[in-house]
């Protein structure tokens, strides 16, 4: 049974569908107009409007269907996970003024211009925009540290948005004020969150086997053991082509990762046998892993569809995501006695600190650990 409920999600109206894991539901689903799988409330949604209701009807003739009033006092129990800002300030202010959006303008180009990366962009200058909206009609050139105190505690807080939205925001202001208006603020008073000290989620040798067994379709056996086997993170997976593999030297050359960094990784004889056998098999023709379609990359959305069904298949009950397998990889070279820097190099950190939470969830000496209750 579908469960529909209305949700704002990036700033638009949609309808959430909540069903238990189905590939013949999800497969009619992709056929409505603009629906969507997101990975953040880890559902379908598809745009709130007649059109795709009757899309849904059509497809589903037996769903009892909610009708629109009904969907939209299901509204006030949904927890909202994305920010909820230009609808809100938009029906505040009633639109964005033109001097914001001339800012902002002149922030994506000089962001452009210096070749951060399209998401980057995307997230600071949207970050940006409602700050500035936040505290108009004081100009940008007369910001002050505690409009940003101000904008946490009366925006931030109150509408429980998260602590690395915050630190965006914070982030995005710092570079604006000091590259784009160059005003005297001090961008140092501006402080980010205490930053929360989260463990990474990590699987064990037999889960993890479990789960890399179940496809039995061999490229998306192939794509998840490439993510483990490796250490990828998902959009360095997909953004892979065939002259990536170094059989020779056993070698996978990552291009242009996050943080515009390329490295190397070593791949075994069992990887490479695998991926042999699948390119025997797919002929990719741009990309190493591509959709129905040739020359189109593979999307993220499958790739988490096959995610899905791998941990259906091994009976995992655990929220696994794809960062979990990168994840694995680390802290089980670590566990095999692999030195800190070198896995530090492989997973392409920029800094050490960030390898180094590995260590807290390693279990090779932990384990060795006798507990005094034991004695008594």
């Amino acid at each position: 049974m579908i469960k529909a409920s209305k949700i704002i999600h990036r700033d638009r109206a949609r309808l959430k569908l909540d069903f238990p894991y189905n590939t013949s539901i999800s497969t009619k689903i992709k056929q409505i107009s603009d629906a969507r799988w997101s990975q953040t409330i880890g559902a379908w949604h598809i745009p709130f409007s007649p059109e795709a209701l009757a899309q849904l009807k059509e497809l589903f003739p037996e769903l009892d269907l909610p009708g629109a009033e009904e969907i939209n006092q299901g509204v006030n129990n949904e927890k909202i996970t994305n920010i909820k800002s230009l609808t809100e300030l938009k029906t505040e202010k009633k639109e964005i003024p033109e001097e914001i959006n001339l800012h902002i303008g002149d922030f994506r180009k000089w962001m452009e211009h210096k070749r951060y990366s399209a998401s980057t962009i995307d997230t600071y200058t949207e970050a940006v925009r409602i700050f500035l909206n936040f505290v108009y009609p004081k100009k940008a050139q007369d910001v002050e540290a505690g409009d940003m105190v101000k904008f946490v505690n009366e925006y931030i807080i109150k509408n429980k948005l998260s602590y690395s939205y915050q630190n965006q925001v914070v982030n995005g202001a710092k570079l604006f004020f000091k590259e784009v208006i160059k005003s005297r603020l001090d961008v140092d008073k501006f402080e980010r969150p205490r930053s929360e000290h989260k463990l990474p989620n990590v699987l064990s040798k037999e889960e993890v086997g479990a789960i890399l067994s179940a496809p039995k379709n061999t490229k998306h056996k192939v794509m998840l053991s490439l993510i483990y086997a490796c250490g990828l993170r998902r959009s360095e997976l997909l953004n892979l082509k065939p002259a990536n593999v170094d059989s020779k030297r056993r070698l996978l050359i990552i291009i242009n990762a996050k943080g515009k960094k390329d490295r190397v990784v070593p791949i075994s004889d069992k990887i490479i046998e695998m991926l042999r056998n699948y390119y025997k098999m797919y002929k990719p023709k741009v990309w190493l892993f591509e959709g129905q379609t040739n020359g189109e990359r593979y999307s993220e959305t499958s790739l988490q569809e096959v995610l899905k069904t791998a941990i259906s298949s091994a009976k995992i009950r655990k929220p696994v995501s794809l960062h979990w397998l990168r994840h694995s990889y680390a802290t089980h070279l670590l566990e095999s006695g692999v030195d800190l820097r070198y896995i530090q190099e492989l997973l392409g950190h920029k800094s050490s600190k960030t390898t180094e939470i590995y260590t807290h969830v390693s279990t090779k000496n932990i384990q060795k650990i006798i507990s005094p209750f034991d004695s008594l």
